[in-house]
């Protein structure tokens, strides 16, 4: 697994209309390794792996933020919040997830277009200063994934202060 280290550019915001959970922008994580799974709750990769892998790495990494962020770009009638809040309780989903935020009418929420994802389920890896070293569309090995958070979390970092 690759580590994209180049970039000295801080991930991109989240376009969030509604957190379920505590809110969790990713100026308030600086400072945590945070993974982000993007996910659709009819997709069904994202229910077999994106999901199940997200709520392993809560419960065993404490010390990376997972967010959830629901970024749908199909099916918008029937995938509504509280569609949603009865998904999320089902699926005993316990970490903070935003919901992607429309604008006019295009198809495509804002934070899948800045990040440029591909479709769900997506998983992004934000280091501690912020910046996005790992974006991955479909199924990551656990192991890989592990890895990749062991070796970020190992990384001597200076974090800047929050607000720069």
């Amino acid at each position: 697994m690759v580590l994209d280290s180049e970039s000295s550019a801080l991930a991109p915001e989240l376009d969030v209309a509604e957190w379920i959970g505590q809110p969790s922008p990713l100026a308030s994580l600086r400072g945590r390794v945070v993974l982000i799974e993007t996910f659709q709750m009819l997709c069904p990769g994202c229910i077999r792996y994106g999901l199940p892998q997200a709520q392993r790495v809560h419960r065993l990494f404490p010390e990376t933020a997972v967010i959830g962020l629901h970024t749908v770009f199909e099916h918008h009638d029937v995938t509504g919040p509280e569609a949603l809040k009865v998904f999320l309780s089902e699926f005993d989903i316990r970490f903070p997830v935003g919901i992607d935020r429309h604008e006019g009418g295009n198809s495509m929420p804002v934070t899948m277009r800045r990040y440029g994802l591909q479709g769900t389920p997506s998983t992004l890896v934000i280091d501690r200063t912020g910046r996005l070293r790992f974006s991955h569309l479909g199924a990551i090995d656990d192991l890989a994934l592990g890895i990749l958070l062991g070796q970020l979390h190992a990384e001597s970092v200076d974090v800047p202060p929050q607000g720069r």
